[in-house]
C-alpha cells in the first residue's frame, strides 16, 4: 500500500480517470444483449455456478472441468456468492471494472519508468482505453480479463521485489504468479519471466539467487501443480486430451505477424509481412533484454526490461507450443496478454525523446512523435467505431447476439417441457444447447471414436438437436445417422432442428 494515499490518487490522477473512461468505454458495446459469451465462457459460467449450487468443480452435463485452470470459474463463484447475481448477469460491470483496473494499473508502471512523461502517459492510457485488441478480450466473458491484470500486477510486484530482495516481496510475487497460473495456463510464462530476470541478475549473488528462483519456482508452480495432480486423478489426463499440431513454426509465426500488423493498424495488405514483422519483434526484444544483461546494467530491472522479458517468454511460448500442440489458430484473443508489453516495449523510447533536454531537436521530434502517436489512436477509434456500428445493433459475437436471440431454434429449445425425461439429448453444441436450456447433453458421436459410436446407437430412444450453423466434420452428420437410425422430426427451421428416435415407433 501507497505511504500517503492522497498523495498517491493526486499522482495517479490521470490514469484513474482513463480508467474510468475504460469502463464506459467496454459497457458501451454490451449495453444492447450484455456480455459476449462463447463456448468458453459457458464452461467458466456453469462451473461458477455448480460451484455455488452443489459445491463441485464440474462443468455442465455433471462433468470434471480439466481443460482449464479452476481459478477463474472460483472467481466468479466467488463473485457470485458475494453479490448474489449469476455471472451472466454480473458480466458486463466485472469486465468493466476489471478494465478499468488493467488500465489504472498500466498508469502506475508508466509513472515508474526510467524516464517518466506525462505526455507519453497520456497518449499510451488513451492508446490503451480504446484498444480493439483488448476491447474485444474485455466484452467477453474470458479467463484473460483476469489474467492480464495478473500480469501488470506481476510487473509491479518484481519491481517491488528488486528495491530489497527481501524474501516477503519474494513471496507476494510467488503468490501472484501461482493465482495467474491456475487462472490460464500459459501464465507459466511469468514463471519462466521472473526467472529469467533473476538469472541474469547481476546483483543477486550465485548462491541467493539459486535459493530466490528455486523459491520463487516452487511457490507460482505449486497451484498450477495442485491443480493438474486433481485432473489427473478425475479424468486421468493432466489438462485434458491434447493432440499433435496441424501448423508449422512458420505458418504459427504467419499467425502472430497478422496479430501484430492489426495491434500496429496496419491492413491486410501488409499480411504479406506477417513472418518477418514476428521475427523482427522478438529478435529486437531479445537483443534489448541481452543489452541490457551485460551492457545497460543500470536499465536491466526497469519496468522496461521487465516488460519487454515478459513479451520474450510469453511470445516464444506461445509460437512453440502452438508447433507442437493443436489448438485454435493463434488469434488475437490467445495473444492478447501482448498487447500491453507490445505497445509499452516499442514505444517507451519516446518517453526519453519527450523528457530528455540534452537530445538535438528535441522539440520537432516531440511533435513528430506526438503526431504519429494521435494517428495510432484515431486508426483504433476507427476499427472501434466500425465495430461498434456492426455490433450495436445485434450484440457482442457470441450467444448472446441477436443471431440466437431471434432464432425460431432457440425459442423452441427455451419451451417448458419439450423432451420427454429419460431421453438422452445428444446434440453438435452442448456449450450452446446448455446456454439455451439449462441442461446437459452428449455431442453427436465422432467418427473416429467407435466407444462413443458403440453407446450412440446402443441407446434405444434419444433426442438431437442439430444447429445447422455449426457443422463439425469431426462428428457424425444427421444424413449419416438417418442411414441407420429414423429420426422423427420434432421441430425444422433455417437454423436447425429437433428429431427424436424412438425403437417402440419403428
Amino acid at each position: 500500500m501507497p505511504k500517503n494515499p492522497r498523495t498517491f490518487a493526486v499522482k495517479h490522477l490521470d490514469a484513474l480517470i482513463a480508467a474510468v473512461a475504460g469502463f464506459f468505454v467496454v459497457n458501451l458495446y454490451m449495453r444492447y444483449a450484455g456480455i459476449g459469451i462463447s463456448p468458453d465462457s459457458i464452461m467458466y459460467m456453469s462451473t461458477a455456478r455448480n460451484l455455488n449450487t452443489h459445491h463441485t468443480l464440474h462443468f455442465f452435463g455433471d462433468k470434471p472441468i480439466v481443460a482449464f485452470p479452476v481459478f477463474f470459474p472460483i472467481f466468479l463463484a466467488i463473485i457470485q456468492f458475494i453479490t448474489q447475481t449469476d455471472p451472466l448477469i454480473l458480466g458486463p460491470a466485472l469486465d468493466g471494472i476489471l478494465f478499468a483496473v488493467l488500465i489504472f494499473l498500466a498508469g502506475v508502471i508508466m509513472e515508474g519508468f526510467t524516464y517518466p512523461t506525462k505526455l507519453y502517459k497520456w497518449l499510451a492510457l488513451a492508446a490503451i482505453a480504446i484498444s480493439p485488441s483488448l476491447l474485444e478480450v474485455y466484452t467477453k466473458l474470458w479467463s484473460e480479463t483476469l489474467f492480464i491484470v495478473f500480469t501488470l500486477v506481476f510487473f509491479i510486484l518484481y519491481k517491488n521485489y528488486l528495491k530489497s530482495y527481501n524474501i516477503s516481496a519474494l513471496l507476494w510475487l510467488g503468490a501472484v504468479t501461482a493465482l495467474a497460473c491456475d487462472t490460464r495456463y500459459a501464465a507459466i510464462t511469468l514463471v519462466g519471466t521472473g526467472g529469467m530476470l533473476m538469472l541474469f541478475d547481476g546483483n543477486l549473488k550465485p548462491r541467493k539467487k539459486t535459493g530466490h528462483i528455486l523459491l520463487f519456482g516452487t511457490i507460482s508452480i505449486s497451484l498450477l501443480v495442485a491443480n493438474i495432480i486433481r485432473n489427473s486423478l478425475v479424468t486421468h489426463t493432466g489438462t485434458g486430451p491434447r493432440y499433435k499440431s496441424l501448423t508449422s513454426l512458420t505458418q504459427n509465426m504467419h499467425y502472430i505477424g497478422t496479430v501484430f500488423c492489426d495491434w500496429f493498424t496496419l491492413t491486410e495488405k501488409q499480411y504479406g509481412w506477417a513472418v518477418i514483422i514476428t521475427a523482427l519483434l522478438i529478435v529486437g526484444f531479445i537483443t534489448v533484454f541481452l543489452y541490457n544483461a551485460f551492457i545497460n546494467k543500470a536499465r536491466f530491472g526497469s519496468y522496461e526490461n521487465i516488460i519487454i522479458t515478459f513479451f520474450i517468454a510469453y511470445g516464444l511460448f506461445m509460437l512453440l507450443w502452438a508447433t507442437i500442440n493443436r489448438f485454435e489458430t493463434l488469434n488475437n484473443r490467445l495473444l492478447s496478454p501482448l498487447f500491453i508489453p507490445f505497445l509499452l516495449g516499442c514505444t517507451y523510447w519516446l518517453a526519453i525523446v519527450f523528457k530528455s533536454k540534452a537530445i538535438k531537436y528535441r522539440l520537432p521530434l516531440i511533435a513528430i512523435s506526438a503526431c504519429i502517436a494521435l494517428l495510432f489512436i484515431y486508426r483504433e477509434y476507427q476499427t472501434d467505431y466500425q465495430r461498434y456500428d456492426d455490433e450495436g445493433e445485434y450484440g457482442v459475437p457470441g450467444y448472446t447476439d441477436d443471431s440466437w436471440n431471434k432464432s425460431p431454434l432457440v425459442a423452441e429449445l427455451k419451451k417448458p417441457d419439450l423432451f420427454k425425461p429419460g431421453y438422452p439429448i445428444y446434440n453438435n453444441l452442448c456449450e450452446g444447447f446448455y446456454f439455451f436450456t439449462g441442461k446437459g447433453s452428449e455431442y453427436i458421436p465422432n467418427i473416429d471414436s467407435a466407444r462413443q459410436v458403440q453407446k450412440f446407437y446402443a441407446q434405444k430412444r434419444f433426442y438431437i438437436i442439430y444447429f445447422d450453423q455449426f457443422p463439425d466434420k469431426a462428428l457424425f452428420t444427421l444424413k449419416q445417422v438417418e442411414e441407420k437410425r429414423p429420426l422423427k422430426p420434432i421441430f425444422v427451421c433455417p437454423d436447425g432442428g429437433i428429431y427424436e428416435y424412438d425403437e417402440t415407433e419403428k
